[in-house]
């Protein structure tokens, strides 16, 4: 037996049947309302992409994209790897002349010395600093530390970007790096749009932002406190992500 209560216990069968079909049609036309709603909007996004792409390829002139001027902290950095050089070249030097062999001297105390036992013989050991092995082995050391200091610090500065110019007509795209000479004296790179990658959203980044060129093995970091001129712009150019 069916229980039928509520505003329905009044209403007879056909009326029934017609009320449940609008209500049927009524649940429908909204998930068509949402669905064409839905379909709009992906396609406002993708022809608002589209005109942004199209206002790219029809650039008048040439438009910097990004800029980060740090002049002064490459230039303490340019110091600091100096200074870096001077001490270790300095203490490879050291190293190299100032050590003295001194395994003659040893045999002559052994001979003259007596005989060690117990516990103090345990934890007695010889070490000839001044031998050949060591002597080279110091040297090598601090000039391998001292090219590193300045081959990391020749690296960053290399791969830091200080601008980028995406060129007239859209297609070409010109990738400046920092310089401790000051703005524009870096090395600049220019390729095409194709080329050119960035591998983490611009808001996604904490620090840097990763930036891939064709051709060259490491990425170019774009500083997060850099100014991004045109960030539409620079989301579908330079930003977009694209296997290279």
């Amino acid at each position: 037996m069916v229980w039928i209560t509520g505003r329905s216990a009044c209403l007879s069968l056909p009326d029934r049947r017609k009320m449940n079909c609008s209500r049927t049609f009524f649940r429908y036309s909204r998930l068509a309302t949402l669905f064409s709603l839905s379909w709009f909007l992906s396609r406002r996004r993708i022809s608002a992409g589209h005109g942004l792409c199209t206002s790219a390829q029809q650039l008048s002139r040439d438009v910097t994209l990004f800029h980060h001027d740090r002049t002064r902290f490459f230039r303490l950095l340019s110091v600091f790897c100096g200074g870096q050089v001077l001490f270790w070249t300095y203490l490879a030097q050291f190293a190299y002349t100032g050590l003295r062999d001194t395994s003659e001297t040893k045999d002559k105390e052994k001979a003259e010395s007596t005989k060690t036992t117990g516990l103090a013989g345990m934890w007695s050991f010889e070490m000839n600093l001044g031998s050949s092995a060591w002597r080279y082995g110091f040297t090598a050391g601090c000039l391998a530390i001292g090219a590193g200091m300045v081959g990391l610090g020749f690296l960053f500065t290399r791969r830091s970007v200080n601008q980028i110019i995406l060129h007239q007509g859209g297609r070409m795209v010109t990738v400046c790096t920092q310089s401790p000479l000051g703005p524009g004296k870096g090395r600049k790179i220019t390729v095409p749009l194709s080329q050119v990658a960035c591998y983490a959203h611009r808001q996604e980044s904490s620090s840097f932002i990763p930036l891939r060129v064709k051709g060259h093995k490491f990425y170019f970091l774009m500083d997060k406190e850099g100014t991004v001129t045109n960030a539409k712009l620079f989301d579908v150019t330079v930003g977009a992500y694209r296997v290279i």
